[in-house]
Formats: C-alpha cells, sequence, structure tokens
C-alpha cells in the first residue's frame, strides 16, 4: 500500500505501535506476531529517517538514543518519596491494624494490599499525557534524572492511552529485572569474568546508573506501578478506584493488589502471597499494606520519616542452614573457572538443594568459606541457589580453607586472570569442558561454515571421542561418521565436502572461528588488514596490537595470551598443516587506500555473484564498515535482484546506489 501523506502515516504507525506495545509489554496478550511488529516499527523508523522533521520525542522509535550521558542531573521531588515503616509478624501486622483503628475513633477502614516488588522506587512524570521526566528516589527529597534511561522501557507509556487524565500526573512505582533475565545476565558476566550482581535489585540499581541508555535498553527491565501523586489535578478518589484509572490510561499497574476489609482478610492474603511468591517472574519481599480512603490517610497523618496509613509486611527470608561438603571447580564455554559448593542436601524454597553458587575465588575469600562449614544458603533471585555466610560460631577447628591450584580442571592447563578481571580462565583451545561450545562457535556460518555439523552431531562426536580439539575434524573419516546415528551414505559425504570446502575460508574467518576472548568477525578483520598471516599476530605484544584503530587493550590482551600458550599455537600447526588458510592473498593484505576506506556501505537483495558474508568480508578488507539499515551517514548501497525497501530509503536520502557489476567493479 502506498501513503502519499508521510504524516498521516506515521501517526497511523505511531498508534498502531503503541498499542501492539501495550498489549505485549503491559497485557501480556499480543495480537500480531514479532516479524509483523518489526515490520511496523521499520515502515516508521523509514520514514522517519526520510522526514526528520516530523521526529518528536515521544516516537517509539526515539525510545533508544542519543549520545552517552556525561553525569545525572539532581533533581528535587514535587512530594518527597517517604519510605515506608516494616513489620516482621503477624502480632506487629496487628499492631499496626489496631493503631490505626484507634486513631479512626474505632472505624475500621478498607486496606488495599500489593506485593512489594524488590526493586528501585521511581517517579514518572507527564505533561498532556507525554511522558517527561523520571527521578529515582534518592534520598527522599532529591533523586536522579533517569529520564533517558527509563525511556527504554517498553512498558513504560510514551503517551497515556484514553481520556481524563491530568495534564500534569506524577505515578510512582518500582523498576525491577525478571529473574530469568537477573540469573541470565550474571552467567553472562561469569563468563565474562565480571563481578556478578547480588540479587535483581542490584543489577536493576546498575542498570540504572548507566551513562549510555543503549546499554540500558540491552537489560530487560520492567516496572510496576503503585502510587498516583497529585501534581495540578487529583486522580481522586479511593486508591483502589486510582489503580483502576492508572491501568485505563495504559500503565502496568502492580499485579494482583485487592481490596481486604478487616486483618484475617490481610492476614489470608499475606499466606497467600507467601506461597505463590516464588513462582513469580519478579523477586518480591512481601505486601505492601495501604488505607484505601484518602481522607482517611489525611486523619492519620505521617512521621517525619514515613507515613501512618501504610505498612510493609516483609515475609521470613528464604534460607537454610546446611553443610558445605565440598568445592568443586567447573568450566565455562570461554573458560571461566567457576567454583561450586558440594552441599549436604538441604530443602528450600520448595526444592533440594545440593549445590550452591560461589561465584569466584575472590568471593570465597571474602566471605571467608571453608570446607566443612555451616553456611547460610538462600535463593535470592538465582535459579542455582548461594552461599550468603558462614555460621562461625559452629566451627570445630577441622574446617579447611579454600586453596585452589591454579590449573584447569578439565585439561590441567594453567589459568590465568586478565587485568581487571575477578575470574580465572583456562586459556587452552582444546579443553574438553569447552570443546563442544567452541566446535559449534567454528562450524557457524559466519566463522567456516561447516554446513551440516549441527549441535547435537557435536555432541555425538565429543561422546563418542572422535573428536578431541578443532583439528580433528579435519581428520575424521567417511568410516567414522557412517556408522553413526542419522547419519547415513549421503550426510556423511556431505559433512566431509563442507569440511572440505571450509578449508578455503579466509584466515579472518578463521581467526574469529578461533574463538579468541574479545574477537568478534569484525575485529578478526580488523587484525588481519595489512597482514600476510594469521601467524604475524604471535610477534605483537599488548602496546603495538593497542595501536592498532579499534583495538583496545582488552582485545590486545586478549590475543597476546592466546598466542602465549603452547598448546594452542600447536593446534594451529596442526590446522595449516591440514590445508586450512592462514596466508592471505596480496588483495587481501592491501592496507592502503580503497574505493571503501572509511565509508558505511549497505547491501540489499541478492548478488549473483557473492553471498552476503563474501560481500560484506570483501569490504571490510577494504577498509569499509557494512551497516544494517540506510540513514544519512551511508556512504554506498549495494543492490542487488528484489532489494527491498532500503533501495526506496538511499534513493529518498541521496545515497549512492551501486548495483553488481559497478560493485564488482570497484573491488576489482
Amino acid at each position: 500500500m502506498t501513503h502519499h501523506d508521510p504524516q498521516k502515516r506515521i501517526q497511523e504507525l505511531r498508534e498502531l505501535i503503541r498499542h501492539h506495545e501495550y498489549l505485549y509489554y503491559v497485557e501480556a496478550a499480543p495480537e500480531i506476531s514479532d516479524r509483523e511488529f518489526d515490520a511496523l516499527m521499520k515502515e516508521l523508523e523509514e520514514l522517519e529517517a526520510a522526514h526528520p522533521d516530523l521526529i518528536t520525542p515521544d516516537s517509539p522509535t526515539q525510545r533508544v538514543g542519543g549520545q552517552p550521558l556525561e553525569g545525572f542531573e539532581t533533581v528535587e521531588h514535587t512530594v518527597p518519596m517517604m519510605s515506608i515503616s516494616n513489620t516482621y509478624s503477624e502480632d506487629e501486622l496487628r499492631e499496626f491494624h489496631e493503631r490505626t483503628v484507634r486513631a479512626l475513633d474505632g472505624v475500621q477502614p478498607a486496606y488495599v494490599v500489593e506485593p512489594k516488588v524488590d526493586g528501585v522506587a521511581i517517579a514518572l512524570h507527564y505533561t498532556g499525557g507525554r511522558y517527561t521526566r523520571a527521578i529515582t528516589r534518592g534520598d527522599g527529597r532529591f533523586g536522579d534524572d533517569v529520564t533517558q534511561n527509563v525511556k527504554t522501557i517498553r512498558s513504560v507509556p510514551l503517551v497515556l492511552r484514553g481520556k481524563g487524565f491530568p495534564d500534569r500526573l506524577e505515578v510512582r512505582g518500582e523498576i525491577y529485572m525478571p529473574r530469568k533475565a537477573f540469573a541470565a545476565i550474571n552467567a553472562e558476566r561469569e563468563e565474562q569474568g565480571l563481578p556478578v550482581f547480588a540479587n535483581p535489585r542490584n543489577a536493576t540499581a546498575g542498570t540504572l546508573k548507566l551513562l549510555d541508555p543503549k546499554l540500558v535498553a540491552q537489560r530487560p527491565l520492567d516496572i510496576f506501578i503503585h502510587t498516583p501523586v497529585r501534581i495540578d489535578n487529583s486522580v481522586g478518589g479511593l486508591h483502589s478506584k486510582a489503580l483502576q484509572r492508572l491501568e485505563q490510561w495504559g500503565f502496568k499497574v502492580v499485579e494482583g493488589w485487592s481490596v481486604c476489609r478487616s486483618l484475617e482478610e490481610i492476614l489470608e492474603k499475606a499466606k497467600e502471597w507467601d506461597e505463590k511468591r516464588h513462582h513469580l517472574e519478579y523477586e518480591t519481599d512481601g505486601l505492601v499494606i495501604k488505607v484505601d480512603d484518602p481522607r482517611q490517610r489525611d486523619i492519620l497523618g505521617a512521621t517525619s520519616k514515613s507515613p501512618r496509613w501504610v505498612i510493609a509486611y516483609k515475609f521470613k527470608a528464604e534460607e537454610a542452614a546446611t553443610k558445605l561438603l565440598d568445592i568443586e571447580l567447573g568450566v565455562g564455554r570461554t573458560g571461566v573457572i567457576t567454583p561450586r559448593a558440594i552441599l549436604e542436601p538441604v530443602f528450600l524454597a520448595g526444592t533440594t538443594v545440593r549445590h550452591a553458587s560461589l561465584h569466584n575465588f575472590d568471593e570465597i575469600a571474602r566471605k571467608d568459606i571453608r570446607i566443612g562449614d555451616t553456611v547460610i544458603v538462600e535463593k535470592a533471585g538465582e535459579i542455582i541457589p548461594q552461599v550468603v555466610r558462614v555460621v562461625t560460631e559452629k566451627r570445630t577447628g577441622k574446617e579447611k580453607v579454600f586453596a585452589p591450584e591454579l590449573k584447569c580442571p578439565s585439561c590441567g592447563s594453567e589459568i590465568v586472570r586478565e587485568k581487571g578481571e575477578v575470574a580465572y580462565r583456562c586459556l587452552n583451545l582444546n579443553c574438553p569442558d569447552q570443546l563442544r561450545k567452541r566446535l559449534e562457535h567454528f562450524a557457524q556460518r559466519s566463522a567456516m561454515d561447516i554446513e551440516g555439523l549441527g549441535e547435537a552431531l557435536i555432541e555425538t562426536l565429543v561422546d563418542r571421542q572422535l573428536v578431541h580439539s578443532l583439528s580433528d575434524l579435519y581428520r575424521l573419516q567417511y568410516s567414522d561418521l557412517v556408522q553413526l546415528e542419522r547419519m547415513g551414505d549421503k550426510s556423511s559425504r556431505k559433512l566431509l565436502e563442507a569440511l572440505e570446502r571450509s578449508k578455503s575460508r579466509p584466515p579472518q574467518r578463521l581467526l574469529f572461528a578461533l574463538g579468541i576472548r574479545h574477537v568478534g568477525s569484525h575485529v578478526a578483520a580488523v587484525l588481519m588488514r595489512g597482514r600476510k598471516s594469521i601467524w604475524d599476530l604471535k610477534n605483537l605484544d599488548v602496546e603495538t596490537l593497542s595501536s592498532i584503530p579499534e583495538i583496545g587493550p582488552v582485545v590486545a590482551e586478549s590475543v597476546v595470551n592466546f598466542f602465549s600458550q603452547q598448546r594452542n599455537l600447536e593446534e594451529l600447526r596442526q590446522l595449516e598443516e591440514l590445508g586450512l588458510t592462514f596466508e592471505q592473498t596480496v588483495d587481501e593484505q592491501a592496507s592502503s587506500e580503497t574505493p571503501f576506506t572509511g565509508k558505511t556501505v549497505v547491501l540489499t537483495g541478492t548478488l549473483e555473484h557473492f553471498t552476503r558474508t563474501e560481500a560484506k568480508e570483501r569490504i571490510e578488507k577494504m577498509g569499509g564498515h557494512v551497516a544494517g539499515s540506510v540513514s544519512k551517514k551511508t556512504d554506498f548501497v549495494v543492490a542487488g535482484t528484489d532489494p527491498g525497501s532500503k533501495l526506496s530509503k538511499a534513493k529518498e536520502l541521496g545515497v549512492t546506489v551501486l548495483d553488481e557489476a559497478e560493485f564488482r567493479a570497484l573491488i576489482g
């Protein structure tokens, strides 16, 4: 369909996208597929790029953008964000209720009971129904302006839905990180040798403090709104009615809230939530109990620290004491050595726990954890429980201080700790515990592109001890493969042909395929630029490598460490002897000025003489950068058959378009 009025179509797209964002992120009831949603967003991005004067701050395309901040501005809250008093027992909760009834001259109030989400308190501001500012709690009077970071959270409405909202509105809530996302981020940080977050709240707070909103957008934060604040006009009425109104305006209101009209109902709700909190996607450590009627709240008033009409009822911490029998070491995909506690089995939060995370050697030393200790184990946002502290008073003197040998538990290689990291790492390319994932990485399309070598076959090859290293792939015989389940004659021959073809992949592909830490496909191309052979990298030190444009000290140190390992050098020699390509042709080495030096290129459509990967490699070898979308910064668009919308956008922006013949002429 052709839309002749860009402004009208942009408005239509924004409304459609906001509607579907609300259904997906707030209601959890999507009406369209991810692909259909992406198509709408792509169309809007292209229209806005073509008509930048029509871009507005509340457009769905503007959730992530702008340059990293230099710091956060301190802002005063319109109404102080007071703290809430805590209570830890039914008796204390009963005292709160009785105190409230007395202050209301014997009238028993209705309460709104909400889960207490363990996140970071936030205040969101709207003017004319449009998102304008987000402020952290800070000290209650002043907080940090984190507007751009919070804008990246998809469940935060940039434009309110419906009608009836005040011209100026402030709502407050909790930003949180879902359990699964937290576990995934910590696993990734452990792999990278970075300090792990203690809990989801800590991860959320750390994320909101990042100065680059683009990095914030990469972490899946979410939000629950629980309180409207009066500014110009009051949303008025009972708190329970206000929550319903906030839902109508598009906010993701704290789930499962209910109205209780007696202490007995509150206690019943507390038992209910104490059971189901283990199955929620977010951390909650209790309930918030609020008087529903604002007139009664006015009567109850507040102390200097907290309101008298609300209280937090905290659940008992989920932890258990058990004996630490031993500490074992595991090896992750990238060689990170991770210590794990072997525990005397203990029942905790619905499951029997036999193991717990110890994170890294420094953490063991900091907590003075010894083999034989009685330890407290806790489930706090971790799929694998963690040891939180030692019960030192139960020590007998027979406990053993953990003193690990600095050798890989899998292959016996020396393990190293790189500068600025907390984790130790095995750098042996053929370490058995790393082998499976390394083989998957090696065979992937953007690396050696070995068709037919998938996860299941790799598992079989390793389990049958047919492959102990990357080089063993090229020693496989027809007789080895045909005997394997689901291989047969045809599959075996195809795999051997694919392995043979992969030998001719250029050195930069091989360098990437080796799985050297921090060396992605683009970095591999940069490292090989102007070099004759992969072996040239062996003789470079950190200072020399760091002087290469786009190569920083972290990458440089990783490359030097890799080439300093004798086992890795031997593996490289074997790969070379087996026929893999280590040397570049003269044109591949060329580092002089080319038509693509410093240029941004976008590929679209199907090329007859190149795959997309091959075309990308040729451009990068000539000093160019291949981008995924067309913008004003694009220098060339290379268009094959069936080019799609990128070609139209290039023409609209006046970007130079090359057909395949012109592209081939430029690359020689």
